[in-house]
């Protein structure tokens, strides 16, 4: 049965991700790859603040809880994707990357990923 260190390897190994962090709800840091301890462990301290403003925003517009989000920043895009309700898993992109292909299979694997925490 695969596990979340091969979901982090199978994300590494994409050219269009630059790293991958899993992480709790409630910002503690639970497996990553392709980033040094100390980014990894503030992406996963700062994320849970965007889960909780995405379902702030669905509940406003009646849309429910956040499933994804894609954030484009000066210098790169990363998406935040809600694995379960307690687990969410953020993964920078490749200089570049176009997340269109990522955020497809992403939800294409929602089960098969919520099944994996």
């Amino acid at each position: 049965m695969p596990t979340l260190r091969d979901l982090i390897e199978t994300l590494q190994a994409r050219a269009d991700v630059a790293g991958a962090v899993v992480l709790g709800r409630d910002g503690l840091l639970v497996d990553a790859g392709g980033l040094d301890a100390a980014d990894a462990e503030h992406l996963a301290a700062v994320a849970p603040g965007i889960a909780t403003a995405g379902d702030a925003m669905g509940a406003a517009a009646s849309d429910g809880p956040l499933s994804t989000a894609v954030l484009e920043f000066a210098h790169g895009l990363a998406v935040v994707s809600v694995l379960s309700p307690d687990v969410l898993l953020v993964v920078r992109l490749a200089k570049d990357a176009e997340p269109g292909a990522l955020v497809y299979e992403l939800r294409r694997s929602r089960a098969q990923l919520a099944a994996l925490v």
